[in-house]
């Protein structure tokens, strides 16, 4: 049919002013056309509008649709009896005009409703709604016309209304996109030509026409509701028949004949996001999060999905702000499709990263954070993508298949996109696919993003945990340690338990572990200042018992809120002594060499470190050489519900267990204790062996305060040396314990020094004086007579240091034994 040409506007109006509908024998109806924008407010109110609702364009603009459209309730489904029942059946399907007009809409929908409007009373209104996508403001173009007049005014309306709903006379046919494009402006005199043609495409693309011109007018229309479902439900009861003919059971989709098809196709998109939402995020593992987000949607949703995150995403570190550019990496980290098996692991390998240039749909999709869809790939777009690809031709791949790019973003920012490929024989993504892609790509976002937080978290965690548990050395002065550290498995990855070990004088060494109640970053900063304050009063040589008073004190001055438990052991293994004090901490156990037997030491409790003003003791306990000291924390050795001496009793059969090594020793007790269940504390286990030295190895000498007593230091030490068979040091040892004695006859103010060899892993010299101030590096220059003597001694000892006792200081140096 020739359309023709249109009908001229009125002297004096606007053809966007106000659209009416004419017919041979029939007057006007006018149209009301309102736009809606993202924040729910009209921003266009046509004439019509005012007509038909009683509100002027002043009062309408700026202001809350719902509230100048209020629905006071739908009409009952009439479809069989009402001349309009191709909009009364529409009433009972999904949105009605209030939740369009609240944003809650998706799709193109049309309805009948009652509105209160002032001085009119009740107006029985038939409206379409059609949601907008894309970069523009508005959100929502609304048409509405009043049913009675539509009924009164076009004597033929019957017969148009069953066939085309809702066109206003018998004879139309469709535009192409071009026309609609120019014309729409005609009714939305404020849109310009580009937005008119976005709307139209999108429209179109969807199949839902904005407008349908005929020779004589232009009117809105949806697609055939009432004829669609009429011929759908013949369908269905031909299936039935066929079914029951055959003696098959009825589908499903037939026994809910009375669904209709819309709804049951939100409801299914409903359901699949459902569906996915249930299959992602199962754990907080990224890598894991990873995969069943990539398999949610093959091949339900689509055939191919390409899943790429930004590489400090992958890493589950923290990024830059802004929108990424054409420099930002992006990983591929997951590919999951439908093709047969290996087909895209060549082209497209997962672990692969690239950037991708700005005049892609993937940097589209990245920068603006909406969805893109590309119905087709053509053959020039297959070209462009595949240019990214060096030495790969992934055109067979893409080209002619349907794609959708949906942004994974959390929280405003986008931490990835996923790239969705739908086979040529499969349709095309449409709009509610996008829609669908969008919510789909939220969810899945949320979730990375919560796996890639957890991960950084536990990273920050784990950093800030081993940075504050020392790395103890395997061997000290006449023991062999080895630790272990395992987090709470409940209650997160920080906690206050720790141990120590503190090179002492007297080739003592000092044990450590301790347990700041409470778990989380405050019982770990102050496990870190117990730990640090444990540190320097064990080099002051504090004895035990006054050690934790001091510690208690110190927790006294930082506070109240927190209280720990500390067991700290001093071992000479000269003397074979072990010297212990016990602030509220479990018992140590010591494994006998001589029978293999284990034993929990019974030592005075004490109170916790923080309860203040209460003392401490601290008793001495023999050890021979090849015992077993094992302390720990009670994460250890207490479960929930279980008595504490059940743990501990395990704990003392477990660590009389033979072991190859130290490390398989405390392998055996972790796997005894750790295996119960219901572990919710960390960790923390200190096993010594106490090797001891023996006396040959240990030599001691007494020496006068006089400047001559430093050439008896370098006789005795050669002499010592060489009977050890140390001869390879004996000159290097003699020259610092030369400067040694020389610095203590010079400073102490007693009558004697001592100095001490010790024969171990490592050669060890003391000095003892009854000075009390420790020795510093000078700077000396070239005319100096003093300040050379430690540099002389830091530069060719192994290791040096100095540490105040009770009655002075002790000065000493390690070297490295010759390989025998």
């Amino acid at each position: 049919m020739d359309r023709g040409t249109e009908r001229e506007a009125p002297p004096g109006r606007g053809a966007g002013d106000d659209v009416v509908s004419e017919h041979a024998e029939a007057g006007r109806i006018p149209l009301a056309v309102i736009l809606i924008d993202r924040d729910g407010l009209v921003s266009h109110w046509s004439r019509g509008a005012r007509r038909l609702f009683g509100t002027t364009k002043e009062e309408a603009i700026g202001q809350t649709a719902v509230d100048l459209l209020p629905v006071s309730g739908a009409l009952p489904d009439e479809e069989e009896t009402s001349p309009y029942g191709a909009f009364a059946s529409y009433d009972g399907l999904g949105p009605d005009l209030e939740s369009s007009l609240d944003g809650q809409l998706s799709y193109p929908a049309a309805g009948r409703a009652r509105l209160t409007v002032p001085e009119r009373d009740r107006v029985d209104v038939l409206w379409w709604a059609y949601p907008l996508v894309g970069p523009g403001r508005e959100r929502l173009l609304v048409l509405a016309a009043d049913a009675d007049g539509m009924r009164q005014d076009i004597p033929e309306a019957d017969g148009a209304f069953e066939r085309i709903a809702p066109a206003f006379a018998h004879h139309t046919d469709f535009p192409g996109a071009d026309e609609l494009a120019r014309r729409l402006p005609e009714i939305l005199p404020s849109m310009s030509v580009d937005e008119s043609a976005r709307i139209v495409a999108q429209v179109l693309e969807l199949g839902y026409p904005v407008l349908e011109f005929s020779q004589n007018e232009r009117v809105p229309v949806t697609p055939d509701w009432g004829v669609a479902r009429r011929a759908e439900r013949k369908a269905r009861r031909e299936r039935a028949a066929a079914a029951v003919a055959e003696g098959l059971p009825v589908p499903q989709e037939v026994a809910d004949e009375g669904e209709d098809l819309e709804y049951a196709a939100v409801r299914e998109r409903l359901e699949f996001l459902n569906e996915v939402s249930g299959r992602i995020g199962t754990s907080l593992d990224l890598a894991q999060t990873i995969v069943e987000v990539s398999k949610a949607v093959v091949p339900k949703f689509t055939d191919v999905a390409g899943t790429y995150l930004r590489e400090q995403v992958v890493a589950g570190e923290g990024f830059p702000d802004g929108v990424p550019d054409t420099t930002t990496m992006w990983h591929r980290v997951a590919l999951e499709h439908t093709d047969e098996p290996g087909r895209w692991d060549d082209v497209v390998p997962v672990g692969e990263a690239m950037p991708f240039p700005a005049h892609t749909p993937f940097f589209q999709c990245m920068t603006t954070g909406d969805p893109v869809l590309v119905p087709r790939i053509s053959e020039q777009m297959g070209h462009m993508i595949a240019s990214q690809f060096e030495k790969r031709d992934i055109r067979p791949l893409i080209t002619g298949r349907s794609m959708l790019v949906v942004p994974l973003k959390a929280r405003n920012v986008v931490l990835g996109f996923m790239i969705l490929l739908r086979h040529p024989e499969r349709v095309e993504f449409n709009d509610m696919d996008r829609v669908t892609g969008a919510e789909l790509a939220a969810r899945a976002g949320l979730v990375l993003d919560n796996a890639r937080m957890y991960t950084y978290q536990e990273s920050v965690a784990e950093t800030l945990q081993d940075s504050m548990l020392p790395h103890i050395p395997a061997r000290m002065a006449g023991c062999d340690i080895a630790t272990r550290y395992l987090p709470g498995t409940l209650l997160g990855r920080v906690g206050g338990d720790w141990f120590d070990s503190v090179k002492l004088p007297g080739a003592r060494t000092a044990l450590v572990v301790g347990d700041v109640m409470g778990h989380g970053l405050n019982s770990a900063a102050m496990m870190g200042q117990l730990r640090t304050a444990v540190q320097t009063m064990a080099a002051m040589d504090l004895p035990p018992a006054q050690l934790l008073r001091n510690l208690d004190d110190l927790a006294q001055r930082l506070g109240d809120n927190y209280l720990a438990t500390c067991l700290y052991v001093v071992y000479d293994p000269i003397a074979g002594e072990l010297h212990i004090g016990n602030a509220g901490h479990i018992p140590p156990v010591i494994v006998r060499a001589r029978d293999g037997r284990s034993e929990l030491l019974d030592l005075p409790t004490g109170a916790p470190i923080g309860v203040g003003g209460v003392p401490f003791e601290a008793v001495r306990v023999r050890v021979d050489p090849g015992d077993r000291l094992v302390m720990c924390t009670d994460g250890l050795v207490e479960v929930r519900g279980e008595d504490i001496g059940v743990g501990l009793a395990t704990l003392s059969e477990s660590a009389a267990h033979p072991a190859a090594s130290m490390d398989d020793a405390c392998d055996t007790i972790i796997r005894s204790l750790n295996t119960r269940g219901g572990r919710k504390d960390d960790v923390a286990l200190l096993m010594a062996r106490l090797n001891g030295i023996e006396p040959d190895d240990v030599a001691e000498w007494r020496l006068a305060l006089d400047p001559s007593e430093a050439a008896r230091a370098r006789a005795v030490v050669r002499e010592q040396l060489h009977e050890w068979g140390l001869a390879k040091l004996a000159d290097t040892a003699a020259l610092l314990a030369d400067e040694l004695v020389t610095n203590a006859v010079r400073h102490s103010h007693g009558r004697r020094i001592e100095l001490r060899l010790v024969r171990g892993d490592t050669l060890l010299c003391e000095v003892d004086d009854d000075d009390p101030t420790l020795p510093t590096l000078l700077s000396a220059g070239p005319g100096d007579e003093f300040g050379r003597g430690l540099h002389v001694v830091g530069t060719l000892a192994r290791e040096w240091g100095a540490s105040r006792t009770t009655a002075g200081k002790t000065v000493w140096f390690e070297l490295t034994l010759p390989r025998r």
